[in-house]
């Protein structure tokens, strides 16, 4: 499994030619959540720089952009949906049952369950709570 980098890349640090950026993340598929950081970290740090790449930059970070879109269309969110099912599907990938749920929003163990049945409404409050807890902005919550 690979690791996160623990200092943050700048484009100043980038090398221009495709071997030199090889050396600092090898396109290869993204197999886990580290890969996919490092990933998007590298495509962050040079992505605001797109108007100054070299030709080898640019099919560096091609390549890395697709790296990205591959992995988020198999382990990502299909943000076409509503917000309960979005809830539902990262339920399912962690793992995580209607008591959990409410223990995330800190209500009584009635409230998650409800939730998931339709029963009650995703309020601005469990969508805050709900998007600290997963990483993601409160708006997926509400609808």
């Amino acid at each position: 499994m690979s690791t996160k980098r623990k200092t943050k890349l700048t484009f100043a640090e980038m090398p221009r030619d495709y071997a030199g950026l090889c050396g600092i993340l090898t396109p290869r598929p993204i197999r886990d959540k580290a890969d996919y950081a490092n990933t998007v970290e590298v495509t962050d740090a040079m992505a605001v720089h797109a108007s100054h790449f070299s030709a080898d930059q640019e099919d560096y970070f091609d390549v890395l952009c697709t790296l990205i879109e591959a992995y988020d269309a198999q382990h990502r969110i299909p943000w076409n949906t509503t917000p309960l099912k979005v809830l539902k599907y990262l339920l399912e990938e962690h793992n995580l049952s209607g008591a959990d749920l409410s223990r995330i929003l800190g209500a009584s163990r009635q409230l998650g369950p409800m939730l998931l049945r339709g029963e009650r409404e995703i309020t601005a409050d469990h969508a805050r709570a709900l998007g600290a807890h997963f990483k993601l902005p409160p708006g997926v919550f509400i609808q």
